[in-house]
């Protein structure tokens, strides 16, 4: 059975609910469905050995888990001898039956079926008098891996959840990153390994920290199974909404993944994966959202632990808790000494720029560029996520910088690359084409400085220092009513010139330029009173994307505009002549 016949087998199941559910809520009935059925189906095999070895252990007095795991050769095992099939025979208690049989599922795979709240539905199916035939119509379908394989399932599964999302898209947002997008962060984050990546039996890891229903961590994983069949990518994640959770762990345990690895709950307060590093990560964590429930504990860490814990650099504002994602992945990076890592995230405009010098916002980019952290940016087309139009921008970090990038930035200018879509989806109604996914890729492949045709850039380099400044502060004398300057009488100020407060004033000098310079040319000459406060002067980063592919198009000539406005107020006299006429 094909991937299209498979998912539109599952989706007729939509066409029992109608009536009794609203189209936004199928997904709650038909994905635990789904992932029931495939269990189902992989502890066929083994389940007359599962169910007599734990008879056997039951004798001996032994804890059984660790043998039923052996013996059903999976990371999950259930000890009820029913299964669906076996369930229809007794349509009167189906609902008790099928509650049970959920029962006897290992720790890991209940724990998925709690935060779909299946019994809920199973509960609220029964009432509508359709449990019986719902459960008949996944009974009736094979999904034994001999059939399907994992590969093909997780395809399948994954479109689901995209219908879904794009049915209820007033959430599909929160928890859904357009996959072209996750396609180009995946490229991005994998192409300079390709050589390691294509060695068999090669081994990494790969992180998520708000993996919502598990998209960026399937597609990092067809990509490395499309360029290298026998390497494994085992994949960590995190994920707060317990539905999203749910949909990502069961989406796990069908791809043969561990799913002990996937964590729940808020990573900024309570990390899942304390201590642990990975060879990747990709994040695109919710902007511009406030992170005022977790504050207390953020702060708690970052003034506690410092550099030994994740928010060491500094602290965001309250009203936007994306740059703290930034750091919590810095501080997941596997040393450089120990092979290094990559990671994508994705972020608003403001982590660029906002705030200034001594700020939180201006410490953390601080941190990155002086640490040579930062190996791109690539800025892509507003209008390309579902619950947002702003303008994104993804960030390419890493601590094994290639020779050639070392102390160098990247930026890609990818907002004029996209197709229209055929039908919005929420705020989406742009998307990038295979072609402009190979594009940017290559630009950042290749690492140089390229333009379009009509010369306007795409991809630029600068030094680290080039985005760094001192703001130094500018002082002008306080002066009495006959224009003498005011001297202090007192301590360190005895016999110096006061400051007007009134007249104060602050300049940002190029990181890469001297301060003196700079004062004696720009200042001195407006201001030949003015000093420099040299204990107000402080380092500040920023990243002033758009200005670095602005283009100057100066105005077309006088005579040429005074020549086409005469020739227009010809024309309108000619018709006023015509209509006079």
């Amino acid at each position: 059975m094909n991937q299209q016949t498979l998912s539109a087998f599952i989706w007729s199941v939509a066409d029992l609910l109608r009536g009794d559910y609203k189209q936004s809520d199928y997904g709650k009935v038909i994905l635990p469905f789904t992932v029931l059925r495939r269990l189902d189906c992989v502890l066929a095999d083994s389940k007359r050995a599962v169910l007599a070895e734990l008879a056997a252990k039951e004798k001996q007095g032994v804890n059984p888990e660790p043998f039923l795991l052996r013996k059903s050769g999976q990371s999950f095992y259930n000890t009820s001898a029913l299964d669906l099939k076996t369930l229809l025979g007794d349509q009167d208690h189906i609902a008790q039956n099928l509650y049970s049989y959920v029962q006897a599922f290992s720790p890991a795979v209940r724990d998925v079926f709690e935060r779909f709240e299946f019994h809920t539905q199973v509960e609220r199916l029964a009432k509508a008098g359709l449990l019986y035939q719902v459960t008949e119509k996944f009974a009736q379908i094979d999904l034994h891996p001999d059939r399907v394989s994992n590969m093909q399932m997780g395809l399948v599964f994954e479109e689901l959840i995209r219908k879904f999302s794009e049915i209820s898209n007033e959430t599909a947002g929160e928890h859904f990153t357009p996959r072209e997008v996750i396609r180009l962060m995946v490229n991005l984050i994998f192409i300079e390994d390709d050589d390691i990546l294509s060695k068999p039996g090669v081994v990494r890891t790969i992180y998520d920290p708000t993996a919502g229903t598990g998209g960026m961590l399937s597609v990092a994983g067809e990509y490395l199974a499309e360029h290298n069949p026998q390497a494994r990518l085992t994949v960590f994640g995190q994920e707060l909404n317990p539905e999203s959770y749910a949909i990502c762990k069961a989406d796990m345990l069908i791809k043969g993944q561990d799913v002990a690895n996937i964590a729940f709950g808020n990573t900024l307060s309570d990390d899942g994966h304390a201590a642990k590093h990975f060879d990747y990560m990709l994040s695109n964590p919710p902007f511009g959202v406030e992170w005022k429930k977790v504050e207390k504990e953020v702060r708690k860490e970052h003034e506690q632990q410092g550099y030994n814990g994740r928010f060491g650099p500094g602290l965001p504002r309250v009203s936007d808790g994306s740059m703290l994602f930034l750091l919590h992945l810095i501080s997941k990076m596997r040393p450089a000494q120990e092979g290094g890592s990559r990671f994508g995230i994705v972020l608003n405009g403001s982590p660029l720029f906002t705030g200034s010098a001594g700020s939180g916002e201006s410490e953390i980019r601080r941190y990155v560029l002086e640490n040579d952290l930062l190996e791109a940016i690539v800025g892509l087309p507003t209008d390309m996520f579902y619950n947002t139009g702003i303008a994104t921008y993804v960030w390419i970090i890493s601590n094994r910088k290639p020779e050639a990038r070392k102390g160098k930035v990247q930026l890609i200018d990818a907002s004029g690359m996209w197709q229209k879509m055929r039908k919005s989806l929420g705020s989406k109604r742009k998307e990038l084409s295979d072609a402009h996914i190979e594009h940017i890729t290559r630009l950042f492949g290749d690492f140089v400085e390229a333009q379009d045709a009509e010369g306007k850039p795409l991809s630029r380099i600068f030094d680290n220092e080039d985005f760094g400044y001192h703001s130094i502060t500018v002082e002008r004398p306080l002066r009495d009513e006959h224009g003498q300057i005011v001297l202090g009488s007192k301590g360190k100020q005895k016999g110096k010139p006061q400051a007007d407060t009134s007249l104060r004033d602050t300049e940002n000098v190029p990181y890469t330029e001297d301060v003196m310079a700079y004062f004696q040319r720009e200042v001195l000459p407006h201001a030949p009173d003015a000093w420099i406060d040299p204990d107000k002067t402080k380092v500040g980063y920023e990243i002033p994307f758009n200005r670095h592919f602005y283009v100057f198009k100066p105005p077309r000539p006088l005579a040429e505009i005074d020549a086409e406005l005469k020739q227009t107020t010809d024309r309108i006299l000619d018709m006023i002549k015509g209509l006079s006429a």
